[in-house]
């Protein structure tokens, strides 16, 4: 069952979303040569405190941070360490915060320095495809709209998507239905209505979709060892356009 949300849970929505992506991206200016990612973490951690919120991500399902930051090779659910950003690197940030009842899920990839084309032709067709995807979702449209528009943006530049992994609804609980897989489903998928709230998280490779977990159980990681990039907003589906609830205060990152 999809949950739908009134004029007052999205407001609500929109108060937790802004703190995530402020939370966001703070963690983004922190993206420098030098810096371990479990100084991010920590920074984020007190980022989201200090504006009232609780980390979605802290101990669900004993994540043990409050942020995910994935590296070049990691997709997604990074565990944040010692390990210490270089000139060069992509970092993918992951933030949730929960706040009156209601969380935000947003994500993004940031470069250390200087990175190679083929990097930031990844991050910017990624972002892309995010964008390019919203634009279908809504009402009266169906959920492959939105679905098959993520694949379609990525593998015109010859990338492939994570299919694995999905997008999902978010709400009173971090993950709610309906899923938002990145792929064409092959069917029309459910109608689109008023009130649905949901993350698109368009993850993609420059090479094969295949995918490995880490020994740590945690950490995701392209089978080739290629550059993986992560874009994610939680949307809003209303009678008119659709509405990013984890934009943050200085606009869209």
């Amino acid at each position: 069952m999809v949950y739908l949300k009134n004029n007052s849970e999205i407001a609500l929505m929109r108060e937790a979303g802004k703190i995530a992506g402020n939370a966001l991206a703070y963690g983004g200016s922190l993206v420098k040569e030098g810096v371990s990612t479990l100084t991010i973490d920590a920074k984020i951690r007190s980022f989201i405190t200090g504006h009232g919120a609780k980390p979605s991500f802290l101990n669900y399902n004993g994540f043990p941070n409050s942020a995910c930051i994935s590296i070049n090779e990691q997709v997604i659910h990074g565990i944040p360490s010692d390990r210490i950003l270089k000139e060069g690197d992509i970092v993918k940030i992951d933030v949730g915060a929960f706040y009156k009842g209601f969380h935000g899920d947003t994500a993004a990839t940031f470069a250390v320095g200087s990175i190679s084309d083929e990097a930031k032709h990844l991050i910017e067709t990624t972002r892309r495809s995010f964008f390019e995807a919203v634009k279908m979702a809504r009402a009266d449209n169906r959920l492959n709209d939105v679905s098959k528009t993520v694949e379609s943006v990525a593998t015109s530049e010859g990338y492939s998507v994570v299919t694995e992994f999905i997008g999902h609804g978010v709400g009173h609980n971090l993950h709610e239905n309906p899923d938002v897989p990145n792929y064409d489903m092959g069917r029309r998928g459910i109608k689109l209505i008023p009130g649905m709230t949901f993350a698109i998280e368009p993850m993609v490779n420059t090479g094969t979709m295949d995918i490995r977990c880490l020994d740590n159980k945690w950490t995701i990681i392209t089978l080739d060892g290629k550059l993986s990039a992560h874009y994610e907003h939680t949307i809003a589906i209303t009678e008119g356009e659709p509405i990013i609830l984890t934009e943050p205060d200085e606009g869209c990152l």
